[in-house]
């Protein structure tokens, strides 16, 4: 029996990405033995994930259990992360082949010390991070392009959402726009004032608007944002109850965040707020979806902090606005 070990720890978004690579795997070797290391957090969308024979959550505290979970000499080992650790854990599994990304495309470069084979490179910046997940399986002779993210969202937790909008008023059938604060680098967060002038430009009709967020600071920015514009909060939700709340939604507007590619994912239309990333290589993949993107000298820098925040300050509100009216109504 074939067997593989895929390795993708973190983060959210880009364990999204990587779900068209895990069905590409398991289309091409139906029988085959899947396991997935990840870390608790991710551990929780591929909860969500059918096909998966076993999920391997990683940690400091147990590491030793995991190590001892992985080990197999007779596997294939796919580092879709591509940093030293991941690496070092592909290495660590004792897998007779450990394929990783060419070293060119690699976070850090000596990660490719630790694989027995590379992809091929790819220009980093002009490929989308799906397509270049992809592309690692072609060292298996499996080559896919057909994107597809087998999510399964279990009725109790589709129910719990429902009822959770409910009692902040939504009515049964009132169509739903996702307004997500939060991202994961502040960097990537538009700003509390630019938030509010959108939702009085954009009036979307007949709407049920919800202000998305997920730590305690993007909390603050979204009571800062619904108290301005009346717009209700989102009680906090669980990360299946995100990917279940983004799957009712008719609209989601969002920074380069998880929401934003489990918006993409469930092909929910979504208006894409871009600063220090590329949308390139992580935005939308359809064209109906639209990208906010003020690209400056700098762009794209991918970096956590900034002391000007140039490409968010850009980002008007009213190119937002126009965005999402003519996707609430092209959608509605």
């Amino acid at each position: 029996m074939d067997q593989f070990l895929i390795i993708r720890l973190s983060s959210l978004g880009d364990i999204i990405h990587a779900l068209p690579a895990f069905a590409a795997l398991r289309k091409a070797f139906p029988q085959a033995r899947i396991r997935w290391a990840v870390e608790k957090k991710g551990g929780e969308i591929l909860d969500l994930v059918p096909g998966i024979d076993e999920v391997i959550v990683v940690g400091k505290k147990r590491w030793q259990r995991s190590l001892r979970e992985m080990k197999q000499r007779d596997q294939i080992a796919l580092d879709f992360q591509g940093l030293v650790k991941s690496a070092l854990w592909a290495f660590l599994s004792r897998s007779r082949r450990r394929i990783g990304f060419s070293r060119q495309n690699l976070k850090e470069p000596m990660a490719s010390l630790f694989y027995t084979e590379c992809a091929s490179p790819t220009p980093e910046e002009e490929v989308h991070v799906i397509q270049k997940n992809l592309r690692l399986l072609e060292r298996l002779g499996v080559r896919e392009t057909r994107l597809e993210f087998p999510l399964r969202i279990p009725e109790a937790i589709d129910r719990s959402v429902r009822s959770k909008l409910s009692t902040l008023g939504r009515k049964e059938g009132q169509r739903i726009a996702v307004f997500n604060m939060g991202a994961a680098w502040e960097s990537k967060r538009w700003f509390p004032e630019k938030w509010s002038e959108f939702m009085a430009k954009a009036a979307l009709k007949d709407c049920f608007p919800v202000l998305l967020w997920g730590s305690d600071e993007e909390k603050i920015l979204a009571e800062t944002v619904a108290q301005k514009t009346g717009v209700p909060l989102a009680p906090f939700f669980s990360i299946p109850e995100v990917i279940a709340l983004v799957k009712t939604a008719s609209l989601v507007v969002s920074g380069d965040s998880f929401a934003l590619q489990a918006a993409c994912a469930l092909d929910v239309p979504v208006v894409a707020l871009f600063g220090p990333t590329n949308p390139v290589r992580n935005g939308p993949f359809r064209a109906r979806d639209k990208v906010i993107y003020a690209r400056r000298r700098c762009s794209p820098c991918y970096k956590h902090e900034c002391p000007t925040l140039d490409c968010l300050k850009a980002i008007s509100a009213e190119e937002v606005a126009e965005a999402a009216q003519t996707l609430w109504q092209i959608n509605g």
